[in-house]
C-alpha cells in the first residue's frame, strides 16, 4: 500500500454551538492522507481530482455551515421539509435560537463539537465517493498558530451571493494593530478580549431587542434566516459585517479614541487573508 498527502487541502470556516462559550466561529485547516493501492496512472489518487473533488466535498458540507451537537442535552430540533430551527440552552441560563434552510446547518452526532469529534464526520463523508483503491483516510484539523492576537466570530451577510450569507458562520481571526508606526499589542490583546467568541450583526438586521436577547433576521437567495442571541453576546455595527468593514471599524474606533494618531489595522477573517483598515 502507498500513502499520498496533501496539507492545508481547505480551511473550514465555521461556527459551532458550545454549552458555555455559545456560537464560536472557528477556521480549521485540514491535512489528508490516503492510503490505497496505485491504479492505472500509477497513483492512489491524482492530485487534481484531490484538489478538486475532495476539497470541495468537505467545502459543501462543513465550510460556512453552524455545526450543532446533535447529543447535547439542551437542544431542541424543529424540522420542516426546506429549513430548521433550533433552540440551543446554554450553561448561563440562556439560550440560542436559529432558524434557516437546513444546507445551512451540520448536525454532529455528538455532545459537543470537537476536533475529535468532527474528524471522523468528515472521514465518513468522504468515504464513499472515493474509487475503490483507497483503503484509509486520516484527516488532520488545527487551528493556525497564533502568537498574536486573536478572536472567534461568527456573522451573516446577507448581501453575499455566496455561502456567507448564512446569518451563523464564522472564524479564528487574528488581529494587528499599528499605533504611529509601531506594533501595539496591548490594543490588540484588548480588541481580541472585546470580540472573544462574539456575533457580530449588523444593526439594520435587528428585528427585535427585548429581555437582554437581540433577534436578527433576514432573506437572501439562499432563503430566510432568524438568530435570537443573548445581547451580550453580540456586537453590533452600522455596516455589514464584512472583513473590509470590521477592517474600518475598528480603525475608526481606536482613532475617535487617539485622536491625532495614525492607526493601522490589519483584520484577518479566517486563515491569511483579511482586509486593512
Amino acid at each position: 500500500m502507498t500513502k499520498l498527502f496533501v496539507n492545508r487541502l481547505t480551511v473550514i470556516d465555521c461556527s459551532f454551538l458550545d454549552g458555555m462559550r455559545g456560537m464560536v466561529g472557528e477556521s480549521w485547516q485540514v491535512d489528508l492522507e490516503l492510503e490505497g493501492s496505485l491504479d492505472e496512472q500509477g497513483m492512489v489518487l491524482d492530485f487534481g481530482d484531490i484538489k478538486k473533488q475532495v476539497k470541495n466535498l468537505i467545502d459543501d458540507t462543513f465550510d460556512h455551515k453552524l455545526l450543532v451537537p446533535a447529543d447535547y442535552q439542551g437542544l431542541q430540533v424543529d424540522k420542516h421539509d426546506e429549513s430548521t430551527e433550533i433552540k440551543f440552552s446554554l450553561s448561563d441560563g440562556g439560550s440560542i435560537e436559529h432558524r434557516s434552510p437546513n444546507d445551512a446547518i451540520r448536525f454532529i452526532d455528538s455532545q459537543a463539537v470537537t476536533i475529535e469529534s468532527l474528524t471522523p464526520e468528515i472521514i465518513a463523508a468522504l468515504e464513499p465517493h472515493l474509487p475503490d483503491n483507497v483503503n484509509s483516510v486520516q484527516l488532520r484539523l488545527w487551528p493556525e498558530h497564533c502568537e498574536d492576537a486573536y478572536y472567534h466570530y461568527s456573522h451573516g451577510l446577507k448581501h453575499h451571493e455566496g455561502n456567507c450569507q448564512r446569518i451563523a458562520h464564522g472564524h479564528r481571526s487574528r488581529i494587528v494593530i499599528y499605533r504611529n508606526g509601531s506594533r501595539d499589542p496591548a490594543l490588540e490583546r484588548s480588541w481580541a478580549e472585546q470580540w472573544k467568541d462574539i456575533y457580530i450583526g449588523t444593526k439594520e438586521d435587528v428585528v427585535d431587542q427585548s429581555n437582554d436577547y437581540l433577534t436578527f433576521s433576514y432573506t437572501s437567495i439562499q432563503g430566510e434566516f432568524l438568530l435570537k442571541m443573548p445581547a451580550k453576546r453580540c456586537y453590533l455595527v452600522d455596516t455589514d459585517s464584512t472583513v473590509e468593514n470590521l477592517a474600518a471599524h475598528i480603525a475608526e474606533v481606536l482613532k475617535q479614541l487617539h485622536p491625532g494618531e495614525d492607526i493601522k489595522i490589519y483584520a484577518y477573517e479566517g486563515v491569511d487573508k483579511g482586509a486593512i483598515g
